[in-house]
């Protein structure tokens, strides 16, 4: 009796301990989305916001099944198919892809103001598409890895169905200059990148005059006039509201468990894994982002416009690892201020999680 006694007693006390930790979890899990609802409810534009603990799985989001542009970040699910189909050897990444006139791209990367007959490999493209966000490179590697449907397709079979790419980048830069005149709905991807060089009155554009000769020479005098210049300034707000001017399909939840299969290696092997994670720590854009405030390591992929401040990644906190998707479209007041905000918001959500030492006050 007296056995039996002493284990109910000690059962009731594991029991009470147990519920103890269940409302301890749960109120952590509440004071984090607190701290985010609070952080979020006056930001300068549609921000969405998805954070998990790797170490303790505490999880937390605000908009986080909502849909964004993704910009950049949509880049992410190119690298880890192309890694994925080269485990399966299906793709060599030490091939090398010279880069003609053809292949170049307006916007994010350096490729662009590279002589024609550059010849880097797989690897390199894919470095460049991560680190300075190449658009050149990107493009390249869609065509790699099987095209637009091709990776959609993956997505949806990996577990992200709310997850799609829209367009290649020249596509809805196209569909932007059927704004100025509809006949532009049949521009080649080099016709689309040389107009929008001369738009932008770029040096680069010499490169492309000789495609815009006889009756195609109004076509640069079209999109260099005052009707075009008053029609683009609708160009950022649209890449906000209209998503068939968008580069793909994200929410906070999916790509924020992307990143965790990245960090958890579960889609790719170590080897691979590791390359894209030094490639996500490498990363030269968005430093006023979810970097910015804090003193320890981060990797991160940025997506961005005019309006568009995107940064999702890993930061690899004193108390383990991170997943942070924090997706901002719309922004209503300067960039650098919206930036600023963010960096904020992760520094207190590592504080939140790191104690005193990573408090934004902390000496």
């Amino acid at each position: 009796m007296f056995a039996c006694s002493r284990w109910m007693r000690a059962a009731m006390a594991c029991s009470a301990m147990l519920l103890c930790a269940a409302a301890n979890a749960g109120n952590a899990r509440s004071s984090l989305d607190e701290l985010l609802g609070a952080e979020l409810a006056d930001f300068p534009g549609r921000a969405g916001l998805y954070v998990k603990h790797l170490g303790t799985g505490e999880v937390a989001g605000i908009r986080a099944d909502d849909s964004f542009n993704s910009q950049s970040v949509i880049k992410i699910a190119i690298l880890i198919r192309a890694f994925q189909l080269a485990d399966r050897k299906q793709l060599d990444l030490d091939q090398r892809i010279e880069i003609q006139r053809a292949d170049l791209r307006d916007g994010s990367g350096v490729l662009q103001f590279h002589s024609p007959g550059l010849a880097p490999t797989i690897r390199d493209l894919l470095l460049q598409m991560v680190i300075t966000s190449d658009n050149t490179a990107t493009d390249l590697l869609i065509v790699r890895i099987g095209g637009v449907e091709a990776l959609n397709g993956w997505l949806a079979a990996s577990g992200y169905p709310k997850t799609r790419k829209l367009n290649r980048g020249w596509e809805y830069r196209r569909k932007l200059l059927t704004l100025i005149d509809a006949q532009f709905a049949r521009l080649t991807p080099e016709e689309t990148t040389g107009l929008q060089y001369a738009m932008q009155e770029s040096p680069l554009f010499e490169r492309y005059a000789a495609l815009f000769v006889g009756e195609r020479a109004a076509w640069v005098d079209k999109v260099r006039s005052p009707a075009a210049r008053e029609s683009r300034l609708s160009w950022n707000r649209r890449m906000v509201e209209e998503r068939r001017f968008w580069l793909g399909d994200m929410n906070p939840r999916e790509t924020g468990q992307m990143i965790e299969a990245i960090e958890r290696c579960t889609l790719v092997s170590q080897q691979s894994c590791a390359a894209m994670k030094w490639m996500l720590r490498s990363q030269l854009a968005g430093s006023r982002r979810l970097p910015h405030f804090l003193n320890v390591p981060v990797a991160h992929k940025t997506g961005d416009s005019a309006l568009i401040a995107n940064d999702v990644g890993i930061v690899y906190a004193r108390s383990g690892a991170i997943v942070m998707a924090f997706f901002v479209n719309g922004i209503t007041g300067a960039l650098g201020d919206a930036e600023d905000r963010m960096g904020r918001i992760a520094q207190r959500v590592v504080a939140h999680f790191d104690g005193a030492a990573s408090r934004p006050d902390a000496p």
